[in-house]
């Protein structure tokens, strides 16, 4: 928005420098001038023969020139000593200013880095630096977001065309329902990862739970189960005691299915998925889902939220499926968690495998009835 040009800060300090010395001075020079007012008119000490003594108008012709002259003195000495004053005072702003300027421009690697003991510039000076830090983290996650999403959208579709071209190369050899079969897992693959953006993209896009209602956590984890049989070669381990909680029902339904396919989906032949929801001695409802598999490197556990992040070596054991997912569980799980105000722990297991506890506030946990 174009604003009309004023005057800088440094200036308007100046002048309220100099403003402030002229004012004093000048009040000064109107309560002399108003007790030489009171001054007796005659002459004010008895005279010498051919001598000298001042009266009343006398002190008046001298004073009102010194005083004018004072006034003048601190006007100059208040714009030239609040002129290097605010220069000093507002250094600190000026780098401040020239670091939001080079952010402005894109460079978000700058930093202020202000020297100096803590005031109130300083603590602004690193505030802003650590918005850059998140601003910059933020930027380097969308960019990684958009090559990982993009390779992922990518990659099934190069798969059918590769299919169908060599399919189209040789008519007499091709098996159409081969073919088809594979056509249709690949498919199926795009479209999972389409719904898991969509999904993520909802649940991004709300401020927070709108109209909470009581959800039990064994409930859901429970129906989530259900929904999804596990293979034959993975175990499942379940301990849910009842722990309700203010939130949104779809939302944790879509925390609940990711918790558990992630768990399923990134498992050892002959593995095992814990399950175990309640309280914790605090008072917070929390539901934690464990699972065996390889070990988890653990500089790369803080990343494992973000989209399209899998943990090396983790794949799924052979009774769930030769595709591998669609890398954005923990992502999801850590937008619905963001959403309700609560608490994700990740954290490798000992041994293989992983740990993901979400333990939501005191504030939304409601005692069961």
């Amino acid at each position: 928005m174009p604003r009309a040009p004023g005057l800088s800060v440094r200036w308007r300090l100046t002048l309220s420098y100099a403003g402030f010395l002229v004012a004093a001075g000048a009040l000064f020079s109107v309560v002399l001038l108003l007790l030489l007012r009171y001054a007796p008119t005659g002459r004010l000490v008895p005279a010498r023969p051919g001598g000298f003594a001042p009266d009343r108008h006398d002190l008046l012709a001298v004073a009102v020139p010194l005083c004018l002259l004072m006034i003048g003195f601190l006007a100059v000495v208040g714009l030239t000593g609040g002129w290097l004053l605010a220069g000093r005072v507002l250094r600190p702003l000026e780098l401040l200013g020239a670091a939001v300027r080079t952010a402005g421009q894109g460079w978000l690697w700058n930093r202020v880095r202000m020297p100096g003991r803590d005031d109130e510039f300083r603590r602004l000076a690193d505030g802003f630096d650590r918005m850059l830090d998140r601003l910059e983290s933020t930027f380097e996650e969308q960019r990684r977001f958009t090559a990982n999403a993009s390779h992922e959208l990518r990659t099934p579709h190069a798969v059918m065309k590769t299919m169908l071209q060599v399919a189209r190369a040789d008519p007499a050899g091709r098996d159409v329902d081969e073919l088809l079969r594979r056509l249709a897992e690949t498919n199926d693959r795009a479209i999972d990862t389409l719904e898991a953006l969509l999904q993520l993209s909802r649940v991004e896009r709300t401020d927070g739970v709108a109209g909470p209602r009581p959800c039990d956590l064994a409930l859901i984890m429970e129906e989530s189960l259900e929904a999804q049989v596990p293979p034959d070669r993975v175990r499942v381990e379940t301990s849910t005691d009842s722990a309700t909680v203010l939130g949104d029902r779809a939302q944790l339904g879509a925390l609940a299915d990711n918790l558990l396919r992630n768990a399923l989906v990134h498992n050892v032949s002959g593995g095992t998925v814990w399950i175990v929801t309640g309280r914790d001695p605090l008072g917070r409802s929390f539901v934690s889902v464990e699972n065996t598999g390889p070990d988890v490197p653990p500089d790369l556990v803080p990343r494992l939220t973000e989209p399209f992040v899998r943990g090396t070596g983790r794949t799924r054991s052979p009774g769930v499926g030769e595709a591998p997912g669609s890398g954005l569980g923990l992502a999801i799980v850590a937008a619905v968690v963001g959403a309700h105000g609560a608490d994700l722990d990740v954290r490798p297991r000992p041994g293989g495998g992983l740990r993901v506890v979400v333990r939501f506030p005191v504030r939304s946990v409601l005692q069961a009835p």
